[in-house]
C-alpha cells in the first residue's frame, strides 16, 4: 500500500526502513529499540507511522506483512525516503534517520486513533482494579 509518492518516485527499495519497534519505549536496545526510551512512545502500529511521516510530509509505502528479523510477531513496517534520487532532502528539517525516528516518536502519541485506543484501554484496566477478588476476609482461629 503506497501512499503520498510522486509518479516519479519508483524505487522504494533504496527508501529507509522504519520497523514500530525501533521507537517501543517498552522494548530494551536489545530488543531492537533505536532511540532513548524516554523519547520513545509505547507500543506504535505502522499506520501510525506512516500517518506521522505523511504529517511531515515525507513520502512513505506501509509494507504490512513484512516482519521484523529479530521478533517475527512483531508486523508491519513503513518506509520512508527521506533523500530524493539527486540527493537533496524531502523535509529540510528531518536530516537523518535519528531525526526521523524522535519526530516521528513525539507524534504518535498525539495520533488521532491513539487517543480512543488509550481511552477504551484505560476504563477497562480501572474496571479490573476497583473490584475485589480473590480469597480475602479474616481467618479462622
Amino acid at each position: 500500500m503506497l501512499k503520498e509518492i510522486d509518479d516519479s518516485v519508483a524505487n522504494i527499495k533504496k527508501w529507509v526502513v522504519f520497523y514500530p519497534i525501533y521507537i517501543n519505549s517498552k522494548k530494551t536496545l536489545a530488543q531492537g529499540r533505536r532511540i532513548s526510551a524516554n523519547k520513545g512512545c509505547e507500543d506504535p502500529t505502522c499506520i501510525e507511522i506512516g500517518d506521522c511521516c505523511g504529517a511531515l510530509k515525507l513520502p512513505y509505502a506501509i509494507e504490512i506483512n513484512k516482519a521484523y528479523p529479530r521478533d517475527f510477531m512483531q508486523v508491519g513496517r513503513v518506509r520512508v525516503q527521506l533523500k530524493r534520487e539527486d540527493g537533496t532532502l524531502c523535509n529540510p528539517d528531518i536530516k537523518s534517520r535519528k531525526d526521523m525516528m524522535h519526530q516521528v516518536a513525539a507524534m504518535v502519541p498525539r495520533h488521532p486513533g491513539r487517543n480512543k485506543k488509550q481511552a477504551a484501554a484505560s476504563s477497562s484496566a480501572s474496571a479490573g482494579t476497583s473490584s475485589k477478588g480473590g480469597k480475602g476476609g479474616k481467618k479462622k482461629k
